[in-house]
């Protein structure tokens, strides 16, 4: 299938209106956490009737190019200042746009992608030499000609998390099909830290700011050496409707559990079988949303994605892992996201020394089930028909990101989980008992599979 994608152009799409001279960026405490990743979104749409090759890529480019006003982050280039940190130049260099076309329809190829074919949607350059000519963003626009359209959005984990990549994606289809953003971005600091002087106030945290401050301690003061992995990673995608869900969270309502703490706990179990550990990983780290808990607006740009560890003894079943996830998760309130943002200002990484690894080496799991990708219309009575999201490079024992599904609406608990995992595990977590027990439809899997 890979021969099919052919690419047409590159191009640089830049902003309607000049931004302000000398204006900067300076990435936070959390996006230096992560800067050593990178995200990539595909939206696939069905349009009710294929329209002349071209037509819908110009059209969008145009629109494209009114919501980067919005978005000087977005159009601007790497610098270092005088400490060696990374800040945003503001200075319209706009971003990259590769179109291609794919023969067959969307639905076409569906029924059949896996990772490796997936990917080839999402148009990616890693930084060579000078940053000052690297764009952070990149979109490809991939026609089928026979009916549909893929748009791919990569960019640096640095500048964005996967709730400000969507927000770009939905703010460019509000533009095109409304004319005007629904909800613009807000560029602003974190909430500024309460410590004023050096003093070790580690006494004074509670039990929640301790927990997340030593995880990410260990993280910055180590040098993570990925455990060796047989084979490649495959990505496999199920599709929970709210039926499984229900039956997912029934059993384990005593302890409030979320449908993301649910579906967290059942593929903690899964993937542990699949790796042939009957009693199951000892950690996971879960990674949440912290906009809320900070204060932030929920047009903030910028990383809110704070990973917190979750932990098991002894044998592990789905109640005792979902309800370390829901003690991990609750860990991240107001007080301990703040006190975490303080420590890190205080205590952050030499650049010199390069950034930590978080996403690894051991299993992840992303809530972002919240992310709204399917209000990204761009056309009347066309939502996306799938989206799905990626965070590479892949280390360790693999990911799980909770993502919201194409069926949900007000009231639904329907979710959609892309688990990456080296592909001998993937191949067994498709027929883990425990997992096809809850009904989940697969709708990306290994070759084969899928």
């Amino acid at each position: 299938m890979a021969a099919e994608v052919s690419f047409r152009c590159k191009r640089t799409v830049v902003s309607t209106k000049p931004v302000q001279p000398g204006k900067f960026i300076h990435p936070s405490v959390l996006d230096r956490t992560v800067e050593s990743n990178i995200l990539r979104l595909v939206f696939y749409y069905h349009f009710p009737a294929p329209a002349a090759l071209g037509e819908v890529t110009r059209k969008l480019r145009e629109s494209l190019s009114t919501v980067l006003t919005a978005y000087p982050a977005v159009t601007g280039r790497l610098q270092r200042d005088s400490e060696g940190h990374w800040m945003i130049k503001c200075n319209d260099a706009g971003v990259r746009m590769v179109e291609a076309t794919v023969k067959g329809s969307v639905e076409e190829w569906l029924l059949r992608v896996d990772r490796e074919e997936e990917l080839r949607l999402v148009h990616w350059e890693d930084m060579f030499q000078n940053p000052c000519f690297w764009s952070t963003f990149y979109v490809q626009l991939t026609e089928f000609e026979g009916g549909g359209l893929a748009i791919g959005l990569s960019c640096t984990h640095l500048l964005a998390d996967a709730a400000c990549a969507t927000m770009l994606v939905r703010a460019w289809a509000d533009t095109t099909f409304l004319g005007k953003m629904l909800c613009p971005p807000y560029f602003h600091a974190l909430p500024p830290r309460r410590i004023t002087d050096s003093q070790d106030s580690a006494t004074r945290r509670r039990e929640s700011s301790d927990a997340l401050i030593e995880h990410y301690k260990s993280a910055i003061d180590n040098i993570v050496t990925p455990p060796e992995i047989d084979g490649c990673f495959a990505t496999l995608a199920f599709d929970f409707n709210d039926e499984s869900m229900r039956r997912c969270t029934a059993h384990q309502a005593q302890w409030a559990i979320t449908p993301f703490e649910a579906l967290a706990g059942l593929f903690w179990v899964c993937v542990g079988r699949a790796q042939g550990k009957p009693t199951g990983p000892q950690e996971m780290l879960v990674c949440v949303d912290a906009r809320d808990p900070l204060g932030l607006h929920r047009g903030f740009f910028g990383n809110a994605m704070v990973f917190s560890p979750a932990r098991c003894a002894g044998p592990m079943t789905i109640e005792v892992a979902s309800k370390a996830v829901h003690e991990a998760a609750g860990r991240v309130g107001r007080e301990a996201a703040v006190d975490l943002v303080e420590w890190l200002t205080l205590n952050g990484r030499d650049p010199g020394r390069g950034p930590p690894v978080f996403y690894g080496p051991g299993l992840v799991c992303a809530d972002w089930a919240g992310l709204g990708s399917y209000g990204a219309v761009f056309e009347a009575g066309v939502r996306p028909a799938r989206v799905s999201c990626y965070v590479g490079p892949v280390i360790g024992e693999g990911q799980i990101l909770i993502l919201p599904s194409p069926e949900g609406g007000d009231g639904s608990m329907g979710r959609v989980v892309m688990v990456t995992l080296p592909e001998n595990q993937a191949s067994k977590l498709c027929e883990e008992p425990l997992l096809l027990s809850y009904s989940p439809t697969l709708i990306m899997g290994v070759k084969g599979n899928s």
